[in-house]
């Protein structure tokens, strides 16, 4: 954060944040900026709170903040907690120039939370504004001394006299942050002046545009050139006459072949308004706008330039660690990047209107946004509201981006404002109740798998929840998406969903340390963390909703470069995106190096594919491609931002083994026991098996010993040792412990001269299961480390296996509990497709080896939430510390056990009663990497 202290520092500041405002031609409308204009440019007014900490005494606070990021007051989450209504008292003085005589001046607040109090040199600017996530104005042209100094008094009381709007923006599910938390400026027009225009340009080329204008005459016209933001003019410049005392001046065209904006190619133009009088030109602006038709098209789906659209959207926050609800241009070009990267289209302003700066970046970047009038689960009386939705709809209605209004959320909508948007909406767009069956639309909140079917098979509203696949620490999101979104594709009158949330909502808190804080089981719901560090349902959100859709799992053995692939996008033709590939060979698990070698690699062949078909997309690989490892295959969407890489294994776990499983030179095996143990040497490693179990207990390599113990054991099946059998069968020593209990159970260890020792083992499994395999115990505390091959670098869940990638990583351990720590990826859990992992660690590394495809690997057991209030995100996990198994669990969500999540959301069964066989190698050699 950068503060300015010196007056004359500050004059300067002003003067630069004018946009040249003594450079520019009068005609334009000067600003001259009396706070900073972001969280990381502010300048200090002088600050009084009246409770809380640092209260009592005038000090400085840096405008824009929250006073609670300051040192100030109290920090206080939204619902059901005790407020101490503190206030924050601001003196700011500064100097205008003596050129504004005769203009017209007002102060311009773009955001104050909440009820806050004006003066301009001691004289109330206007009745106290209530409502904290609004811009309002007042026109102080009567206040201001220009040319000379000038003082600023403002009042923000934290907690809105009107009760109302305390309980819709203060005791909601959310921070309620106290301040001027966004930019204070003076906007200066000449005495005639536009205010502002409204514009609904629509897909077919025709132009509306209303100009709202001030103190003019039948003498004044206005002139409108439309025009490319690269300056390249579209069509004459056209006018219409302002009739006497007019103060609202509508004027149409119609703009032949321009260029729309959607999401996929947000096409932007800019209107050049003029006011004139018979001397020239009096006032001029710039708005942005885009050409686009938006139809809610009832008992059919929601329509953007005449094709049927698809929300893939997420609820966002306007929130920032250090800073709270004060933010940059640069937060929303990251949020903008974050969420476009996962393929995702649109996003729901939960629960307030944005900073200005994210609607124009999505507008520039593409996404459709759903603006939403605050109210969390308590509505707005109707007075208060609206002018508050005036105020909403007066400042967001010319973005494209913009193409539905929420009133209020769950329960939180005073339906006597419904008719209030369109009033001040030249657009007309639809307005919908976020969780209600309304106006023929259903938005219904955290639906159940079975829910979605049922709407599916019965519904006749137009379907898109509003909030689904609650985030909370590492469930919902992408866990059960795949199952949901299948579903909520075949509906007939479909339109997407939005997850919630888009990132954990934590404070700093420098009353306890700096530490963040998510009000325990609040606000830990993202996708990606305070900070926007990913989570691993980034990666599988952006698997799924991939526009170029290929749901190949394996290569089949007679592939011949074509695979089958879906257009998913609403407008663009598959010839538009480029499709690289490349062929690896992996590095064996011997070597420090966790690359990869390129083989060959090279671009697709252009496939055209039209919105809403299937093909097969040609891959043209060289002949010796089988001799690589893996291939992977990239989808450019025509901005060139990577849409996915998919990646497929070209050899098996056994064919992978035979490449490097390190040869041993010949050595002699032998056994030796006691009453209690038997021992197993070969060459420089010593196996001991506890003859009482059958279990290994520990290995000891050149003296160093290894605490893998207590295993093999069915994970989740008890078994009771009937015999212990152990043989030398030629130069070869066998381990055969004979088990009986719930399920049948054989484990076979060979022990060869020449070779890893070998874990052979069978099962079969009785009714549901949480998880199925083989584990061994190894103590937690000296785990450093894992370096493996398979899917990674995040863990998996059962309903959330997508979006990784197959190939060699490495992760130091951690004890990361998603969503209330937030090193990721996190150590612990499971992970996909394993090969083979090298575990690191204070005794001795070793490196285990699979033979079978589709193992998971059970990396020790993820802490359980502490803010966790049921078992629905904290999965069950095999009692041992590493586990290999051929089937894993799912996760549920905040509010929804894994069950009622969907198909791959079940608990797992044995297919057609076949026991399951695999087989291990252990390699107790390696160095640590």
């Amino acid at each position: 954060m950068i503060i300015l202290r010196s007056q004359s520092i500050l004059t300067l500041l002003s003067i630069l944040l004018c946009l040249n405002l003594y450079a520019q031609p009068t005609v334009n409308t000067q600003r001259q900026y009396l706070s900073g204009i972001d969280k990381d440019h502010t300048i200090p007014w002088d600050f009084f709170c009246t409770k809380g900490r640092n209260s009592g005494k005038w000090t400085t606070i840096p405008v824009p903040s929250n006073w609670e990021l300051q040192g100030f007051g109290e920090y206080t989450y939204g619902r059901g907690v005790k407020k101490i209504g503190e206030q924050g008292l601001y003196k700011y003085t500064f100097t205008t120039s003596k050129e504004w005589r005769g203009k017209k001046i007002f102060i311009v607040f773009e955001g104050s939370m909440t009820d806050t109090e004006v003066k301009v040199n001691g004289k109330l600017a206007g009745p106290i504004h209530q409502g904290g996530f609004y811009q309002f104005k007042y026109d102080v042209s009567g206040l201001i001394k220009p040319g000379a100094a000038n003082l600023l008094e403002v009042k923000v009381s934290k907690i809105s006299a009107n009760e109302s709007i305390y309980h819709a923006e203060s005791d909601g599910d959310f921070w309620a942050m106290g301040g001027i938390f966004r930019p204070v400026y003076l906007e200066v027009k000449p005495a005639s002046y536009i205010d502002r225009v409204a514009i609904d340009a629509e897909a077919d080329g025709s132009f509306r545009m209303d100009v709202y204008t001030g103190n003019v005459s039948a003498n004044h016209t206005v002139d409108v050139q439309v025009q490319e933001l690269n300056g390249e003019k579209e069509g004459d410049v056209f006018s219409n006459q302002v009739t006497a005392k007019q103060n609202i001046v509508s004027i149409t065209n119609v703009f032949p072949g321009v260029k729309l904006w959607s999401p996929e190619d947000p096409n932007l133009y800019e209107a050049i308004v003029s006011l004139k009088d018979k001397r020239g030109v009096v006032h001029t602006i710039r708005q942005r706008f885009g050409f686009r038709t938006v139809e809610v098209r009832k008992h059919d789906g929601i329509y953007v330039n005449g094709a049927r659209i698809i929300f893939k959207g997420v609820n966002r926050h306007s929130f920032w660690p250090e800073s709270g609800r004060t933010l940059s241009k640069e937060i929303s070009l990251l949020d903008v990047n974050l969420i476009k990267d996962m393929n995702m289209n649109a996003v729901r302003m939960s629960h307030y209107p944005p900073d200005q700066h994210f609607l124009d970046v999505c507008d520039s970047l593409g996404l459709f946004v759903l603006d939403e009038l605050t109210g969390w689960q308590a509505k707005y009386d109707t007075e208060a509201g609206r002018k508050l939705v005036k105020e909403l709809v007066v400042r967001d209605v010319n973005h494209p981006s913009i193409v539905l209004w929420a009133n209020g959320n769950e329960g939180g909508w005073n339906t006597a404002l419904d008719d209030d948007f369109p009033k001040y909406d030249i657009q007309q767009r639809f307005v919908y109740h976020p969780w209600e069956k309304f106006r023929g639309t259903d938005t219904k909140h955290y639906p159940d798998y079975n829910y979605v079917t049922n709407s599916v098979l019965y519904g006749n509203e137009i379907y898109f929840p509003t909030e689904f696949m609650h985030g909370l620490y590492d469930g919902g999101h992408a866990a059960g998406l795949d199952d949901f979104w299948s579903a909520m594709l075949s509906h007939p009158f479909g339109a997407g969903g939005f997850l919630w949330s888009f990132h954990d909502e934590g404070v700093v808190r420098h009353d306890r340390q700096d530490s963040i804080d998510t009000n325990s089981n609040s606000a830990p719901d993202g996708i990606v963390g305070p900070h926007r560090e990913k989570e691993g349902s980034f990666f599988a959100v952006k698997e799924i909703w991939s526009p170029v859709y290929i749901g190949v799992k394996s290569l089949p053995s007679d592939f011949d470069g074509s695979i089958p692939v879906e257009n998913r996008y609403s407008y663009t033709n598959l010839d538009k995106c480029n499709f690289r590939w490349k062929l690896v060979s992996l590095a064996s698990p011997h070597t420090n190096d966790t690359g990869e070698k390129i083989d060959s690699e090279g671009k697709s062949q252009t496939i055209s594919l039209a919105p809403g078909t299937k093909g097969f997309l040609k891959v043209s690989l060289p002949a010796h491609w089988r001799n690589s490892d893996v291939l992977y295959l990239t989808a450019s969407d025509p901005h060139k931002r990577e849409i996915f890489t998919w990646s497929w294994p070209l050899k098996s776990p056994a064919e992978f083994i035979q490449k490097v499983l390190p040869a041993l030179a010949v050595q002699t095996v032998q056994a030796q026991e006691t009453s209690a143990m038997l021992t197993v040497t070969s060459g420089d490693t010593q196996y001991i098996f506890d003859k009482a179990t059958g279990y290994l207990e520990k290995v000891i390599e050149k003296g160093t010993t290894i605490s893998l113990s207590k295993g093999p054991v069915q994970a989740g099946v008890t078994h009771k040792l009937k015999q212990f059998n152990h043989r030398k069968e030629g130069s070869q020593y066998i381990v055969e412990p004979i088990y009986e209990g719930e399920t049948m159970f054989t484990v076979k260890w060979t022990f060869a001269s020449d070779k890893s020792a070998k874990l052979d083992y069978s099962y079969s499994q009785k009714g549901e299961a949480d998880f199925m395999g083989i584990s061994f115990k190894y103590p937690e505390d000296k785990i450093t480390g894992m370096k493996w091959l398979g899917q990674g670098p995040y863990r998996v869940w059962k309903n959330r296996l997508k979006g990784m990638q197959f190939g060699i990583w490495e992760k130091k351990y951690n004890n990361t509990v998603t969503g209330e720590s937030w090193d990721y990826p996190e150590f612990k859990g499971y992970h996909a497709k394993l090969y083979w992992v090298n575990v690191i660690s204070k005794e001795a590394p070793f490196t285990i080896y699979t033979e079978n495809e589709n193992t998971f690997l059970q990396m020790l057991k993820p802490l359980r939430p502490k803010g966790a209030y049921n078992e629905f995100n904290n999965p069950p996990f095999p009692e041992g510390d590493i586990s290999f198994l051929q089937a894993i669990a799912p996760i549920g969500t905040k509010f929804q056990d894994a069950k009622v999540m969907g198909p791959q959301s079940q608990k797992n069964i044995m297919m057609n009663y076949t026991p399951i066989s695999g087989t291990l190698w252990f390699d107790f050699g390696t160095k640590n990497p």
